[in-house]
Order: C-alpha cells, then structure tokens, then sequence
C-alpha cells in the first residue's frame, strides 16, 4: 500500500509517496496518483494569490468606502438588512471575523448590529473582510482602493462584476478629492 501525502507551500504543491508493507497494483497506484496529483492542483489553483502588489486598506480608502455607500455619518443605525456607515450586512461582519465591540461576545445576538453601528468596530469589520478577500478585481496587477470598493459593494466572490454607477461617481469623486487635497 502506498500513502500519499500532498503538501502546498507558498506555490510549490510537494508530492509525496511513502511505502508501506503491501503494495498495489501499478494501475491502482497509478490512478491513486493521478487522483492525488488532481486534487493538489485544485487546491493550488485555489489558493494562489494575487501575484502583484498588495496595498493596505488605508484610512483615506476607508473614508472613501464610505462616502460611496452614500449619507457616511457615525450616527446612522440600521436600514433594513444593513447597518452602519459602512452598510454591512449581517454575512459581511460574520465573513470578516465577528469582530465586537468591548464586553461583546460575538456569539451575542445583538453583536453584529452593535459592531455594524460603532464605528472603530465597523471599521474592523471592513478591515477584516478586505485581509480575507483582497485580490485584484480589475486586472491591473495592484490590489489598491479601487479593488477594495468593489470587494466591499459586490462581496469577495463577485468583486469582478461591474460597480453601480452612482457608488463609483461617489466613489470616484472621494478618490479625486483626497488626491486634490494631498497634492
């Protein structure tokens, strides 16, 4: 019998056949192998990461994030199924890690809506979601605030789609300001 143990690392995928007492038939062996081999590579191909340049998500970015959502006031609570300045919804906090405000238990019912509506907290949310979805939704090699803003209108699987027009007016004209103001 032969075990075989599939490792990834950074991008390598490591093959690795160790023997046991018994062996198997060279066509079992093989399809074992072929079936392994298969299954590293998909999960290479899952995990590869953008090859280009990864920026933080930064305060002007969160700022603008923001001001695209729409009205960015911290005093604005919850409508509907989102909450917060930021518009987050229940699945986005949860997908970010749960982050929760002090002598909050993220398990609490009401933790998403009290996180959702506090602002350093909602900030930890967005924070969090971008570290587990970054990636290049524009094909332009960097990962940077544009790819964030769509990440964070149309969810890390659908970043690609085409952003709502009035988000990237708004989006765009907070982008155009920050740069007018920094020179």
């Amino acid at each position: 019998m032969l075990l075989f143990i599939c490792t990834l690392r950074s991008s390598r995928v490591q093959l690795y056949c160790i023997p046991r007492r018994s062996t198997l038939h060279r066509t079992m062996a093989f399809n074992v192998l072929f079936a392994t081999a298969v299954l590293c590579l998909t999960a290479l191909s899952l995990s590869v990461e953008v090859s280009g340049e990864i920026k933080p998500v930064d305060e002007p970015c969160l700022g603008c994030l923001c001001e695209a959502n729409g009205e960015c006031s911290p005093h604005m609570k919850c409508s509907g199924e989102v909450c917060g300045m930021f518009g987050i919804t229940w699945a986005y906090w949860s997908d970010s890690g749960r982050p929760v405000i002090a002598g909050s238990n993220p398990y609490d019912s009401d933790a998403y809506k009290k996180c959702a509506n506090d602002p350093a907290c909602a900030k930890a949310s967005v924070i969090g979601y971008m570290k587990r979805f970054a990636q290049d939704c524009n094909n332009d090699g960097v990962v940077d605030c544009y790819d964030y803003a769509a990440i964070h209108k149309l969810g890390g699987f659908g970043c690609k789609a085409h952003l709502p027009s009035d988000y990237q007016v708004r989006f765009k004209a907070c982008q155009l300001s920050i740069q007018q103001l920094s020179g």
